[in-house]
């Protein structure tokens, strides 16, 4: 691998400036450029555009509708990064079969975490006095000595 500090002698006048960008560039967190470390992934902000615009589209296309569906909300990071990695990689049956199990029902757990927030949120909609009035019978029951 080459580097800047190996050809100081080289820049005449800018050799300073090197070493400020040396120095500059070693507080930088380690997966900031992650992109040049990764085969495929999308080196710049136009990139990444067109690869959530695609997804965006073919959400639509799939659905039917002009907006994204509620389900990308809650189910949307993990659906987006499955378009994004199939895109770059075939993976058969084998290959989902050795997935990690533990990590799977974790993200699982989260994605149902989100779910039932969305819920509770449609449920005020529907009927807001209901709703407060349960909340308020559930606060009281608390307060109160068993």
């Amino acid at each position: 691998m080459i580097f800047m500090s190996d050809h100081k002698a080289q820049l005449g006048s800018l050799a300073d400036s090197i070493n400020h960008l040396l120095k500059i560039t070693r507080s930088y967190w380690s997966g900031l450029f992650h992109c040049y470390r990764v085969e495929n992934l999308p080196k710049t902000n136009n990139d990444l555009e067109q690869v959530f615009g695609s997804f965006r589209y073919h959400q639509r296309r799939t659905t039917g509708r002009k907006k994204a569906p509620a389900s990308l909300l809650i189910r949307g990071s993990s659906r987006l990064m499955a378009a994004v990695v199939t895109r770059i990689k075939t993976f058969t049956a084998t290959d989902l079969a050795t997935a990690d199990l533990v990590a799977w029902r974790k993200q699982r757990s989260q994605l149902e975490l989100l779910r039932q927030k969305r819920l509770q949120q449609r449920r005020f909609r529907r009927s807001p006095e209901n709703y407060l009035l349960e909340l308020e019978t559930k606060l009281i029951q608390s307060i109160l000595p068993p």
